[in-house]
């Protein structure tokens, strides 16, 4: 079944699809050099209402479901893997609270972060451990009517920017993660004992913000934990579940935009008197480039459409469900790993130089393949609901 677009997704597709084309394209070699964090960006995308997509209508969102973000996801990353994370990374940080906020804390935060007034990030992995979220040591102990967090957060995307943080630490080491062990806290950035520490220097999606957090004695209020204590693991394990929607979204994105310029150039490009494209070599590297790209947008529409049924609260998810998404963001990353890479060999020695934007493209996919869960878990993931 292919999963055509509804009218109200096609126009936002073709909004998205001209503004980062006009406004985005032009700039996002010089931001990859500079690697500095870009407001002008984030403006851009409060002007166009590209940061609350997903988040319901009550709380100024737009209420358009995970299919819309996931489109205008895929087009800022066709020419920006770095922009097309931003609208990403704030569905990312936010669902936690979308999840398992209570109704004040759902009208004191989703309204500013619907908007992009503030930014969001989410803080789980730590020095020690990131899939292994038995290992993970950040603490937070209860104190009268608080609770006071100790620990270290690293590469974490906007952690440096974001206005709010939905941070899983351990409130009870005597019990496993999975068994009530763990909780999730919003923690607002002038909450005193929350610094930012080094900022990381990457290979590819450079100008995003991935940055390490420290807590030291940072006191937070115990009206900041999200649902009760002790079920920060099943609260983080469906964030992840919705959200690696947004990095296969991204990964696709990434693949797009490097098999057009690829083709393009082919197009163009002459050897032996006549376009590359019509030498079999080359169209048959574009030709599995087409088809697997459009597997991954089938994969991940289908799965964006089951998604948009589910309701964004505690209730478990089904193991169909679990599956599909780990399948989406697997499948949609390797694919745009192993694009990317053609495409720079399509290209030649042009592909290998920055002055072509399939090199950037290239190591902005391999990201895609490690955060939001290694695919090396995904496949652990799949394997088990089978």
């Amino acid at each position: 079944m292919q999963y055509e677009l509804t009218e109200e997704q096609t126009m936002l597709r073709d909004m998205v699809r001209r503004l980062a084309r006009e406004k985005i394209a032009p700039g996002a070699e010089e931001r990859d050099k500079n690697a500095e964090f870009s407001w002008e960006i984030v403006d851009l995308l409060r002007e166009n209402g590209l940061f609350g997509i997903d988040f319901p209508t009550e709380y100024d969102g737009s209420g358009a479901g995970m299919l819309a973000l996931c489109i205008a996801i895929e087009e800022l990353s066709a020419v920006d893997a770095a922009a097309g994370l931003l609208p990403g990374d704030q569905e990312l940080g936010t669902l936690p609270i979308l999840l398992a906020a209570n109704d004040e804390q759902k009208r004191k935060y989703l309204p500013k972060l619907a908007t992009g007034e503030w930014l969001a990030a989410f803080a789980l992995t730590e020095p020690a451990a990131g899939s292994d979220v038995a290992r993970l040591k950040c603490r937070a102990i209860k104190d009268d009517d608080s609770y006071v967090l100790n620990g270290t957060k690293n590469f974490i995307t906007n952690g440096g920017v974001a206005n709010v943080i939905t941070v899983y630490a351990v409130t009870n080491p005597d019990l496993p993660a999975h068994k009530g062990g763990a909780s999730v806290f919003v923690v607002e950035k002038d909450t005193p004992g929350f610094s930012v520490g080094k900022e990381e220097d990457k290979m590819g999606i450079r100008w995003s913000n991935t940055v390490e957090l420290i807590f030291d004695d940072c006191r937070v209020p115990a009206e900041n934990i999200l649902g009760e204590e002790g079920i920060g693991f099943h609260i983080i394990m469906k964030t992840l579940d919705f959200s690696r929607l947004g990095i296969a979204a991204q990964a696709l994105g990434i693949a797009k935009g490097a098999f057009e310029y690829a083709t393009q150039y082919a197009k163009e490009r002459e050897a032996f008197g006549s376009a590359i494209i019509k030498h079999q070599g080359v169209s048959f590297k574009l030709a599995d480039m087409a088809m697997k790209i459009e597997a991954s947008r089938q994969l991940l529409y289908k799965t964006c459409a089951v998604y948009e049924t589910l309701p964004k609260d505690m209730s478990r998810l089904s193991k169909e469900h679990i599956r599909l998404s780990a399948m989406s963001k697997c499948f949609c990353s390797d694919v745009a790993m192993w694009v990317t890479t053609e495409a720079v060999q399509v290209l030649g020695g042009y592909g290998y130089v920055k002055e072509y934007p399939v090199e950037r493209m290239m190591r902005d996919a391999k990201i895609t393949q490690i955060y939001e869960g290694t695919n090396e878990i995904q496949r652990v993931i799949i394997g088990s609901t089978l």
